[in-house]
């Protein structure tokens, strides 16, 4: 719901297709950050990342509120039908918590992404490397660049 006050610009490359929020930044992990008031971000997967895991599952964090954390540090997982993967921090600071909605209801992450389905929230700095919308979709289409070579060569090749 409140994604829709927000600008976004229209992503669509071989059979993926988003809407992408302009006022976050992005990692090239498939995360993304937003400023919730000064210096405390709130972080949540790409919907890149959730098409790619499938229909999440379980979660857990290692991470407690309050606890020091940093950039690709491992602070929890999370599970999905095709994949089981390893939740990284993207912001160094205090690790705030989880978010609560998420808790009663991981489908959230996939269905509502960049609203919603957030996933914790981190008083600190961002990843330095993280770019704007405009950097994320150059990573995504490096990134569907390769998938679609690589299934090619598999096909080529079987």
């Amino acid at each position: 719901m409140g994604q829709d006050r927000q600008q976004q610009i229209r992503y669509k490359r071989s059979r993926f297709s988003t809407r992408l929020p302009v006022d976050r930044r992005y990692t090239a992990s498939h995360f993304w950050t937003v400023e919730q008031q000064t210096g405390l971000w709130r972080v949540g997967m790409t919907k890149f990342a959730t098409r790619m895991l499938g229909d999440l599952v379980e979660f857990e964090f290692d991470a407690r509120p309050g606890q020091q954390v940093s950039v690709g540090q491992t602070i929890g997982w999370i599970e999905a039908f095709k994949a089981l993967t390893d939740l990284y921090c993207v912001v160094d600071g205090v690790f705030k918590g989880v978010n609560p909605r998420i808790e009663q209801d991981i489908s959230l992450v996939d269905s509502d992404p960049y609203g919603k389905g957030w996933l914790y929230s981190v008083s600190g700095t961002p990843e330095s490397n993280s770019v704007d919308v405009q950097g994320y979709v150059e990573i995504l289409d490096l990134t569907i660049d390769k998938m679609k070579e690589q299934s090619g060569n598999r096909d080529a090749s079987g």
